[in-house]
């Protein structure tokens, strides 16, 4: 299974396209260092999209791609495109500006559109996956159907999208089922949150056996949201499956980036880290005073204390596991003191 980033792209709306190349950058370049695969960048809606009709990017495609370009080390770096809103040509501007691949996205009940996109995306060398918006929409024994047909005209890989962020557990599982009957093309999950399902039904994607499944980072997207990147890659990490991320600097690098760049609310990475590691945020406090003491980072402090308690708190003992820790020089994004004044003022 692959997670594949999506916070440049449906994260757009929560700024009205206005990432600038700088923004792509930065976001990228953490990305890109957490070790994702797949990075997804551009407009909302995806290749040629920027106009009055559909909201003004700051930047052009182009230099969109060329920001993430610079900083995307070994990462993947695609685009979105909707058929009549991209041109096909734009699947070659995306070819030569170092595209490794495509999502081409229609109304499931009009997915035959995206035919000739298909084609020209695999004469382009662009790996190919295509959303079904509004999966819903079919049932999930003509989404399998039309599944086997792209597999046929060369797609990669097909998307079932939860556009609305209503779809229930046992539809997730079906239309999977469905697929796999007919077919053997991947198949990919992209969430919205709308009832609250996003992270519950990412997970149950994972068991299902799904290929690809989207997140963005603090869950920014359209409406009320993605599948939050963190929780996502926490609850696994939980469940005893190793993702090879760094759990602190994920959650650092996510609230950054939301604060920061996109300015949504954000979750602090305390909170979030109190859940993963079973602490009771009762204990935050010592947690502050051992960190100002021994000069360590509180979320790996949180995370190494818990290894030897998750019910109460000795501090004797926390100072112990805080001498181990290296020293931690950097400015964390987070501060205690607002932290502890949101909380109890």
């Amino acid at each position: 299974m692959k997670i594949l980033d999506t916070t440049i792209r449906d994260g757009s709306y929560c700024v009205d396209f206005k990432f600038s190349k700088d923004d792509v950058s930065e976001i990228v370049d953490r990305v890109s260092k957490l070790g994702f695969e797949y990075i997804e960048i551009g407009h909302g809606k995806g290749l040629n999209a920027s106009s009055l009709e559909n909201g003004l990017s700051l930047q052009t495609d182009e230099e969109y791609m060329e920001a993430a370009n610079a900083v995307s080390r070994d990462s993947k770096i695609g685009f979105f495109c909707i058929p009549g809103i991209a041109r096909l040509e734009d699947l070659s501007i995306a070819a030569r500006n170092n595209m490794k691949f495509v999502r081409i996205g229609e109304n499931a009940d009009e997915i035959e559109n995206v035919r000739d996109y298909v084609y020209k995306a695999k004469e382009e060398g662009l790996e190919v996956m295509v959303n079904f918006m509004k999966t819903y929409i079919i049932s999930p024994q003509e989404f399998a159907q039309k599944a086997a047909l792209l597999k046929e005209w060369g797609a990669d890989c097909v998307y079932v999208v939860d556009s609305s962020g209503g779809m229930l557990p046992e539809q997730i599982v079906e239309y999977y089922k469905c697929t796999k009957e007919l077919s053997d093309i991947k198949i990919g999950l992209h969430c919205h949150n709308n009832m609250g399902l996003a992270v519950y039904n990412s997970l149950l994607a994972y068991e299902c056996g799904y290929d690809f499944i989207d997140t963005t980072l603090q869950g920014a997207g359209r409406s009320v949201g993605n599948a939050m990147t963190e929780a996502f890659i926490m609850a696994l990490e939980k469940k005893g499956i190793n993702t090879g991320f760094d759990i602190p600097r994920l959650l650092e690098y996510g609230y950054c980036v939301n604060k920061n760049i996109i300015g949504r609310p954000s979750i602090n990475p305390l909170d979030s880290m109190c859940g993963y590691a079973d602490f009771h945020s009762s204990y935050l406090k010592q947690i502050y005073r051992c960190c100002l003491e021994k000069k360590v980072d509180p979320l790996r402090l949180i995370m190494e204390y818990c290894k030897y308690d998750k019910k109460g708190l000795d501090y004797q003992k926390l100072c112990e596991v805080a001498e181990k820790l290296p020293i931690d020089n950097e400015e964390n994004p987070y501060d205690f003191r607002k932290y502890f004044e949101s909380i109890y003022r």
